[in-house]
């Protein structure tokens, strides 16, 4: 192949890449080129204007640099070396070590968070805000798709709004035996100013209060296990998009003013775990792929 070919072929596929450019330096000094000095000197003079044009290039250009804060452990206030803090000893031959072995998670917590089903945007209060018929559909689906998985479900909890909790009894009638409860703390609301803000949101007062409410679910459901607990679990919470999207943001550690930078459809899942030691894995992000395309929604 001749020089031109050759280069044109490099830059035709990398778009100028200073490592490529490097490649044929390399090649063409093992004299895989085949061309005469003459061609050779008009080529180098060539070569090194566009080796010169190249963005500078370093090691240290292409590695990663953390960001942030560093994994905080006690991020749920349950880490077993903080818990015997300030405790007085009962005696002198309390040992500290075997407490806080006690004091240790030993099982896992699958927490699987579904956004409810289609509703009707029409309805002027919240007992009009039903599912729809393709609502409907959708909870039948996902319903589905949950008993599918085979898991050994313990609890399935829900908001107390209209279309979280009539998206919990279809789904539950999927999963007979599970224990079906209502929470108010699970109800949609505006968690925290986002960021990037966006003009038609909320005013302040409405952070306030529902950042708080929704705080205290995520206190209240998203930590590890309690110490008595010996065998894994896997519990449903049927929620909003709001909730489900500041739960995973706060369980991640991820800035929580971010969470409208995520998109979720109505009936997806979200699988969080949490680890005996305090870490959390994010399994799926509003997991739809079980729906038939033409059922799919985000309202």
């Amino acid at each position: 192949m001749s020089y031109r070919k050759t280069l044109k072929v490099i830059f035709g596929f990398a778009g100028g890449s200073a490592a490529l450019v490097l490649a044929a330096a390399a090649a063409d000094s093992r004299g895989y080129f085949g061309e005469s000095k003459t061609e050779a000197g008009g080529r180098w003079s060539r070569l090194s204007a566009l080796q010169a044009a190249q963005p500078a290039w370093a090691a240290t250009s292409i590695t990663p640099v953390p960001t942030g804060h560093a994994w905080d452990v006690n991020w749920d206030k349950r880490e077993p070396s903080t818990l015997s803090n300030g405790k007085k000893k009962e005696s002198a031959s309390d040992d500290p070590s075997s407490e806080q072995e006690n004091g240790k998670s030993k099982a896992t917590r699958n927490i699987l968070l579904i956004r409810h089903s289609q509703y009707n945007l029409s309805g002027s209060s919240d007992k009009e805000r039903i599912l729809t018929p393709l609502g409907r559909e959708q909870a039948e689906l996902t319903g589905h798709r949950l008993s599918a998985l085979g898991l050994k479900y313990d609890v399935l909890i829900h908001s107390s709004m209209a279309r979280a909790t009539e998206t919990a009894h279809i789904i539950s009638k999927h999963l007979p035996g599970v224990e079906l409860l209502s929470c108010d703390l699970l109800r949609e609301g505006a968690p925290i100013e986002p960021v990037p803000s966006v003009t038609h949101w909320k005013p302040d007062a409405v952070y306030h209060e529902d950042g708080a409410r929704i705080e205290a679910a995520f206190r209240r459901y998203i930590h590890r296990a309690d110490p008595k607990q010996k065998e894994d679990s896997y519990e449903i919470i049927v929620c909003h998009a709001n909730v489900i999207r500041y739960f995973v943001c706060r369980a991640l550690q991820f800035p929580p003013e971010g969470w409208l930078r995520m998109g979720l459809n109505n009936g997806s899942i979200t699988w969080l775990t949490i680890r005996p030691n305090g870490r959390v894995a994010l399994r799926t992000l509003g997991d739809a792929g079980f729906m038939p395309p033409d059922k799919l929604t985000r309202t």
